[in-house]
């Protein structure tokens, strides 16, 4: 990862800082001092109790605790592991109080850093709590905002239509915009020595967690059998980070697979998205960087059935994907749960490529969307404005 000397001005003022590298692992960092001059970023490495001068590509060698050890997916599993939850929180609460920040600048996970939060502002006033990234009380559990009125004294925004739920309650609140749908990549890669000239590119988008991926490869191997069975015109394309992707690997290394790549190399992703006449992605705010490089698109999702059953209970809306749910309809077609499988996602893929302009016209309602939920600048720009307004005031 690689900061600006400005950025890094900004993270000197705050307790922790939430540092992502090339494939989206997150680190939390407690920021013990800054040299403006040096430009050198000063962290706490609480293992071996040293101090480092962190600047451009070490800045991941610190890290106070992995994100991967908070992130459960499914009401089961967070309840399997609440007590090793509750003690990072503790833990992480009693960091920051040591260290006594201007503010303390959460970043999404809203049932972890929303709790600390909580418990730091009980704690210590003083404290100024900035949250980035709203929790969807749109989609569930809305009386969160009431709760959250108490403890968080600004709130970022990524989607403009949630502002109303936060002004209703005088919560004071931003809309900066979503950095999935920021400017497409720049960095331009050279694919033809990856991908044959010959094939047409499909990505294939299972997400980042073991439990995801363990549910939806084996559907999506199937498929890919099926579209191979029939046409060998294609190139399929597992999009995956650094830390999964041997576990990709081994899942499908042995399964015969043809006209399959598996890459974690963030600009070669974009380029490959950038260049595939079809996606097909898990549920989740992929689906907004599949739409702003211009790519048709189908969404597949599937939860365990207790999981589901309880979802089900809870949610207030009637669509998974962000497109769709702000549109109130399915602008672009969700196959969950019974219809996650082999053959479905085979008809619909094949159906789509066979008639271009339904892919067309998903485009145009997408292209419409994002319009609308984009930032004046970006994302990043909007929040360090903030940040830096909240630390002169």
């Amino acid at each position: 990862m690689t900061m600006t000397a400005k950025q890094m001005e900004y993270c000197s003022k705050a307790a922790f800082v939430r540092l992502t590298d090339t494939n989206s692992t997150g680190y939390w960092v407690r920021v013990d001092g800054f040299d403006p001059e040096e430009k050198v970023l000063y962290v706490h490495e609480e293992e071996s109790g040293e101090e480092y001068s962190l600047e451009g590509p070490d800045l991941v060698d610190a890290k106070f605790f992995e994100l991967k050890e908070i992130t459960y997916l499914g009401f089961t599993s967070v309840l399997f592991n609440i007590l090793k939850i509750r003690k990072r929180i503790n833990q992480t609460v009693n960091e920051i109080l040591k260290f006594n920040p201007d503010i303390l600048f959460s970043v999404d996970s809203p049932d972890f850093t929303l709790r600390v939060a909580e418990i730091v502002k009980k704690k210590n006033p003083k404290i100024k709590t900035i949250h980035y990234v709203a929790p969807q009380v749109w989609i569930w559990r809305k009386n969160r905002v009431k709760k959250i009125k108490k403890f968080i004294d600004h709130i970022l925004l990524l989607f403009d239509f949630e502002k109303k739920y936060f002004d209703d309650e005088n919560i004071k609140n931003t809309f900066v915009g979503h950095p999935l749908i920021e400017d497409l990549n720049t960095n331009k890669t050279d694919i033809n020595n990856f991908i044959s000239k010959n094939k047409k590119i499909i990505s294939i988008m299972p997400g980042s967690r073991k439990s995801e991926t363990s549910v939806l490869v084996p559907i999506l191997i199937d498929f890919i059998n099926m579209m191979n069975s029939n046409e060998s015109n294609y190139s399929f394309v597992f999009h995956t980070t650094d830390e999964n992707k041997d576990h990709l690997v081994d899942f499908i290394k042995n399964k015969d697979l043809k006209n399959v790549d598996i890459i974690s190399d963030e600009n070669l992703k974009k380029e490959i998205l950038t260049n595939s006449i079809f996606a097909v992605c898990k549920s989740g705010t992929v689906s907004l960087q599949v739409c702003n490089s211009n790519v048709p698109s189908i969404i597949i999702y599937k939860l365990s059935f207790i999981n589901f059953m309880i979802f089900k209970l809870l949610v207030n809306v009637k669509y998974a994907n962000i497109i769709n749910i702000i549109n109130n309809k399915e602008v672009i077609p969700e196959l969950l749960q019974g219809e996650c499988n082999a053959k479905e996602i085979y008809n619909s893929v094949k159906y789509m490529l066979k008639n271009p302009e339904i892919g067309k016209k998903q485009l145009e309602q997408c292209n419409k969307t994002l319009e609308g939920i984009r930032s004046k600048t970006s994302s990043s720009n909007e929040v360090a404005i903030i940040l830096r307004n909240s630390l002169i005031s």
